[in-house]
């Protein structure tokens, strides 16, 4: 008998550990962690992902709490003196579960937006904001905010198959700009077109509709741009400070003066842009002009048709023009620029402490504040080497304008003669002792200029910092070189003196 209860027992035993399978293994160190972290009545639950662990304000999801409560069931079955009992069928019927959201749609808007700024910063809102947007019903109210929109560059896809493709490629984007447009970029600031072939001005359109707020506007290698498109941004958007259209084509950029939006541009960049030019059967009236513009920057790497027509119909009203880059403007002429409205007076001759010597300007010959005076001027000609067999003349009707107000003077590759670039340079050696003098940098590469001119503008500057010689075939050899610092520049004075010829 004693035998047979033994066996009943080790039956029941049996069947206890199989109705409850738990209670076989012993707490894992994962399940001390989750209850340490986030007890029970705390407020907080755990949130476990395949890199990281959140602790998350609100209830729990059901699993979860039921996982907990099975593992709290399981210890009560281990404990010393429970009783082994079957476990009896609940009729209670088990509620439904709902579908666990996950954890990023209950992290705060707050931080997903910083998140998203982060990789916005770092490789633009597309396409990263709308595969974001499709992730759950956080993420698209996080990724739909105009604050994330505030840089865009924009590229058909297809770039380099056939113009058919690249059309329907064009197309496709537009219908999906015309829907982003006034949902999203409304704070738009900075847009960058880039290969666009056709359909330009139809998106410079949407965006003089939706994009109050920009500042920049590029378009590169865009074909199709009309002054019509420019002058709706213009006008659409006030804040509009910054307009580059290299490499881009259109059909009448020698009467780009329309541009003017409002009077207020400051700084104008047209670099390698293709001018083709028009003749016009009848004279043209003026437009208004640019009346506060301080920088044009008009640079080409190629053949430029810019001509002293063309640069006068942009300047003929910016009096208050500061910088003015024309490299590779090979058909700019120095009478050219002499009729430019650019304030510039030249006293020639020194100052002594007696005072300024010669003549001196009426007071009525200029006003009590005098408008800001050309500071820069970047004529070089940096792809044209044969242009030193072409003598020019002219170059002193540039210094002579401006001498006492220009910082940096760029006569690159220019062709001018040995006896007119001492002339032109004279004139900063004929204001020596003025307090306007400000001349530091200056670039002679390739031209004809001489020892005895080199070193009289190194006297009479002694604010030079900058001095590039190279490919001045007019020098000894060894000297023939740039001079980057003040101690360069009076090693080379030094140099030029001693082999000068003594005066007899």
């Amino acid at each position: 008998m004693a035998s047979e209860a033994a066996g009943l027992a080790r039956r029941a035993r049996r069947r206890v550990r199989v109705v409850h399978p738990a209670a076989a293994h012993t707490r894992s160190a994962e399940d001390w962690w989750w209850d340490r972290l986030a007890p029970s009545g705390s407020g907080y639950h755990l949130l476990q992902s395949d890199s990281m662990l959140l602790v998350l304000p609100g209830p729990g999801p059901a699993r979860l709490r039921a996982q907990r409560r099975a593992a709290r069931q399981a210890r009560r079955l281990r404990s010393p003196g429970s009783r082994a009992v079957e476990a009896k069928p609940s009729s209670a019927p088990t509620p439904l579960q709902e579908p666990d959201p996950g954890w990023g749609d209950r992290v705060p808007l707050e931080i997903l937006l910083q998140i998203f700024g982060l990789l916005v910063a770092a490789d633009g809102p597309i396409p990263f904001l709308g595969r974001a947007a499709r992730v759950c019903r956080r993420w698209n109210e996080a990724a739909s905010q105009p604050a994330l929109w505030h840089t865009l560059t924009l590229s058909p896809p297809l770039v380099g198959r056939p113009a058919k493709t690249g059309a329907k490629a064009e197309k496709k984007l537009l219908s999906s700009l015309e829907w982003l447009m006034p949902n999203r970029f409304s704070q738009l600031q900075r847009l960058t077109l880039i290969h666009w072939k056709s359909q330009v001005h139809l998106v410079l359109k949407l965006v003089s509709e939706s994009c109050p707020r920009l500042t920049f506007l590029k378009l590169s290698d865009c074909h199709g741009v009309t002054l019509d498109a420019l002058i709706m941004i213009a006008k659409a958007c006030p804040q509009l400070h910054s307009l580059d259209i290299q490499h881009s084509m259109g059909s009448c950029c020698p009467q780009l003066q329309v541009l003017e939006p409002g009077s207020c541009s400051q700084v104008l960049r047209l670099l390698n842009l293709t001018w083709l030019p028009k003749p016009s059967g009848r004279a043209m009236t003026p437009g208004p002009g640019f009346p506060s513009l301080e920088e044009l920057c008009l640079a080409s790497s190629t053949c430029s048709f810019v001509s002293n027509e063309v640069l006068g119909r942009l300047l003929h009203g910016s009096p208050h023009l500061r910088l003015l880059d024309l490299r590779g403007c090979a058909r700019i002429t120095p009478a050219g620029l002499h009729d430019l409205p650019c304030q510039g007076q030249c006293f020639l001759g020194g100052r002594g402490a007696g005072g300024m010597q010669g003549s001196l300007p009426t007071q009525s010959s200029y006003p009590l504040v005098s408008p800001p005076e050309l500071e820069q001027l970047y004529l070089g000609l940096y792809d044209m080497s044969d242009r030193l067999t072409l003598a020019k003349e002219g170059s002193p009707l540039l210094t002579q304008k401006w001498c006492h107000s220009l910082r940096e003077l760029d006569l690159s590759g220019q062709g001018f003669s040995e006896k007119d670039l001492e002339q032109a340079l004279a004139a900063f050696s004929g204001t020596l002792g003025c307090s306007q003098l400000a001349l530091c940098s200056l670039n002679l590469r390739g031209t004809r200029v001489t020892p005895g001119t080199v070193s009289s503008v190194i006297s009479s500057c002694p604010g030079l910092l900058y001095l590039n010689l190279e490919s001045c075939r007019c020098l000894p050899r060894g000297l023939k070189q740039a001079y980057r610092c003040p101690e360069e520049v009076q090693w080379c004075l030094e140099q030029l003196l001693t082999s000068l010829p003594s005066p007899s």
